[in-house]
């Protein structure tokens, strides 16, 4: 049996912050039918010093360290390859299968079991802090403990070692840098404090703190806790850490249970499709989103200014709304009555003319089907 992913997010438009796996989640979002943005808040900057990277290597293959700290797969993943590339490759992963292994998190857990190699343990909440508080208990006066860097750089893991007594390697492979298309990002911004998103994904603390960063420049928060606030927009973050940026900020973002893309994609599907609010109207369910609706899932050819009407109409489904009212929503400074009539007929065309009854000398509702 073929199994054919139902577009439960047609009609959705969301923005991916990322950069890393921006294509794997863009993707696995579309095939349900979203309209995905990209807009990369921070770069990715391989090899800083590649020379100084292979020498430290070199020295770690001659001299395996008490303990090796990973604390992202990319960075180990990236690590690996600059020392196979360099004919090291084999000989390091040799000379770490007699080191002791701590791992940031599962996504450093499989970099590390795909080369063969086994993490002694690994930090559930992918905090560098619980990482140090775990060496610094059992005691690392004297031993040799290399650390793999994330992209933000040293978070006070090898100076808190080294204030326990350990002799330190640094291994930076990556760091975090300018965004790709600064511009990109600013439009991104400019877009969803103007409510074009549905939702705004994370995958990474840093990308988190620069796209608010940009947010709070151009005084956005307070249109963004309002979007949410009124349930037109999802923040989402891959994972706790990740969130913190957001949460500092006030806002409660859609974390999964599982800090794994593949769980955010699923809540997101959830959340923005399968469990999204719908009106049922006596053609079907109807969803409002971000630049448009929806009727049983299928997107409805409604203008920005019947949407304006639609949101109106749907924020107390089956409420009268008066002409003043429509018309105090609709573009434009027009209080002639006719306007609104016309809005109505334009929004009848498009989501169906037994959508929305005319209330006799009152105005206009929703046909919303009552419950037996």
């Amino acid at each position: 049996m073929v199994n054919v992913l139902r577009p439960v997010l047609s009609g959705t438009t969301v923005l991916v912050t990322a950069q890393r796996r921006a294509d794997e989640l863009s993707g696995a979002l579309q095939r349900r039918g979203a309209e995905v943005t990209t807009a990369s808040a921070l770069g990715v900057e391989s090899h800083l010093d590649e020379a100084g990277l292979l020498a430290a290597t070199r020295e770690l293959v001659a001299d395996p360290p008490d303990v090796l700290v990973v604390t992202t797969g990319i960075g180990f993943r990236g690590w690996l390859d600059t020392a196979e590339a360099s004919g090291l490759g084999h000989d390091l992963v040799e000379a770490l299968a007699q080191t002791r292994i701590v791992a940031r998190g599962p996504k450093a857990r499989g970099a590390l079991q795909a080369a063969g190699l086994v993490p002694d343990w690994v930090a559930e909440s992918e905090t560098s802090a619980e990482i140090v508080q775990l060496l610094l208990t059992e005691g690392v006066d004297g031993l040799h403990v290399a650390v793999q860097h994330h992209g933000a750089g040293d978070d006070g893991i090898e100076k808190a070692l080294q204030g326990g007594g350990a002799v330190t390697t640094t291994l930076v492979v990556y760091r975090w840098g300018p965004p790709p298309d600064p511009e990109a990002v600013e439009r991104s911004v400019v877009s969803a404090t103007a409510g074009g998103y549905d939702a705004v994904v994370f995958t990474s603390a840093p990308g988190a703190s620069a796209w608010l960063e940009v947010v709070e420049r151009h005084d956005g928060l307070d249109a963004l806790r309002a979007l949410v606030a009124a349930g037109r927009l999802t923040l989402a973050a891959v994972g706790p850490v990740t969130a913190e940026p957001l949460v500092s900020r006030g806002f409660e973002p859609l974390v999964p249970e599982r800090y794994r893309l593949g769980a955010l994609v699923r809540e997101l599907i959830v959340h923005l499709g399968e469990d999204a609010a719908a009106i049922a109207l006596p053609d079907g369910q109807l969803r409002l989103h971000a630049t448009t609706a929806t009727l049983d899932h299928q997107p409805l050819p409604v203008s920005p200014s019947g949407l304006a009407v639609l949101r109106l109409l749907a924020e107390r489904p089956g409420t009268v709304c008066s002409r003043e009212q429509l018309l105090a929503v609709l573009p434009g400074e027009s209080t002639d009555p006719h306007t609104a009539e016309m809005a109505v007929a334009r929004l009848r065309e498009a989501i169906g003319r037994s959508a929305v009854l005319t209330v006799v000398k009152r105005g206009y509702r929703l046909a919303v089907q009552e419950h037996p």
